[in-house]
């Protein structure tokens, strides 16, 4: 009998404990090569506090926030870290703002490489809002887990600034650091889409500090459905490749190779479920340019193995696999960047996405922003200015094209259950 109560007991803490779900998210690159390039790119701190505002998808009533030294040279020292939702600029709503910690310390130490999971605590958490996260940094810190392009400001002030409603802030930076990302407590039906890939998930070149990215696009279609268990995080970083590592030590901000940060950027997302795979433009684009030598170009067949892995892993995790054709990039103003051989790769790239059976599903992202009597360029109304990056309306476009049917069901998982959509 008392046997039979202490697995009833032990079931029961099981099932109390949350699950846990991914709201926000970014993809780490690593540190510059030097000090000089750090302090250049305003990311080494001392004694100084840096305010970070985040875009949620979805909302909850339970939070915790994962700090980040991934990457990271020396231990990271935290003095405070505390929540609020935003009022504007810089500063919080008063009285929103809660404590964090840490395995119940306030302040902690956070090894090289290493991540850390604050404890639960009450903070309602908006459906697509910002919250602020404020870091108190008490000694000399080089930034790590850093996502050097957010398209979002960080506020940087002196001395231990958490708790300040108003915030004085002292320099701003365009990047991300410390954070891994911002997680809710969420029912078993609550799940995590994440979209992964390089500067065109990253949203580059859109609007700054207006969240105007692809995946921003689709988390608010999908609360407008009322899919409110659904989060979506963006694991872009700029300028990334599925093959190799950048070139050149001042491109470590493109990150690893994607087939590297998979595990970290993917499969490890609480509550990840479904995966959308946008890469492989920079594996054809950057060899020969001023990005990569040409000694790295790959052929079609390559960055078609290249995917195969990523939508293998994926399975073995029980994830549902989502392909996205790669968008056209003729007259790109890289020089370099874009040749005829190259545009036929993305093409044959292209199809095999469009009839694999490697994948669950595809968005054919080419068909939603190619200009129809170029079919190697983007349309004009949907170009940045660049030739390669969308703006602001072609990543609307880009998310208003995605059938949000393919996001509901059980992840297909590695036993042949997918299903195929040609459309």
């Amino acid at each position: 009998m008392r046997i039979l109560l202490a697995f009833i007991l032990a079931g029961c803490a099981i099932a109390q404990q949350p699950r846990w779900v991914a709201t926000w998210a970014f993809s780490p690159a690593p540190q510059l090569a030097t000090d000089a390039e750090m302090r250049a790119a305003r990311l080494v701190f001392d004694n100084q506090t840096l305010r970070q505002f985040v875009r949620t998808s979805i909302g909850g009533e339970t939070a915790r926030v994962r700090l980040s030294n991934v990457y990271g040279k020396d231990v990271l020292e935290i003095g405070e870290v505390r929540m609020a939702l935003r009022d504007k600029a810089a500063n919080t709503v008063a009285g929103s703002d809660v404590a964090l910690t840490f395995s119940g310390r306030g302040a902690m130490a956070i090894p090289p490489g290493a991540v850390m999971i604050s404890d639960p605590v009450k903070f309602s958490v908006p459906a697509d809002g910002d919250v602020a996260i404020s870091i108190f940094l008490p000694g000399t810190a080089a930034g790590a887990g850093i996502h050097y392009s957010a398209s979002a400001t960080s506020y940087i002030g002196a001395g231990n600034q958490a708790a300040a409603a108003a915030f004085r802030q002292t320099t701003t930076v365009a990047s991300w650091a410390f954070l891994a990302g911002l997680d809710v407590a969420g029912p078993e039906t609550a799940g995590v889409i994440v979209t992964f890939g390089d500067s065109i998930t990253d949203g580059a070149r859109s609007t700054a500090d207006t969240n105007r990215r692809w995946p921003n696009f689709l988390a608010q279609r999908l609360l407008a459905a009322n899919m409110t268990d659904l989060a979506v995080v963006d694991s872009g970083i700029g300028g990334n490749r599925i093959l190799h590592d950048p070139a050149t030590a001042p491109n470590a901000r493109y990150g690893v190779n994607a087939l590297a940060r998979f595990e970290r950027d993917v499969l490890a997302q609480p509550g990840a479920r479904y995966v959308v795979i946008l890469e492989g433009i920079n594996d054809l684009g950057h060899p020969g340019s001023a990005t990569a030598p040409a000694s790295e170009a790959v052929t079609a067949d390559d960055v078609i193995a290249g995917l195969k892995q990523m939508a293998d892993r994926a399975h073995e995790m029980g994830l549902k696999v989502i392909g996205a054709t790669i968008t056209p990039f003729g007259g790109y103003t890289a020089a370099g960047y874009y040749t005829p051989e190259k545009e036929r790769y993305r093409v044959a790239i292209n199809q095999w996405i469009r009839t694999t059976d490697s994948y669950d599903d595809y968005i054919d992202f080419e068909k939603v922003v190619q200009d129809p009597e170029h079919p190697d360029k983007i349309l004009a109304a949907y170009d940045s200015g660049d030739h390669l990056h969308p703006g602001d309306a072609g990543y609307k476009a880009m998310a208003e094209a995605i059938d949000l049917s393919m996001f509901q069901g059980p992840a297909a998982g590695a036993q042949g259950s997918r299903r195929r959509r040609f459309n």
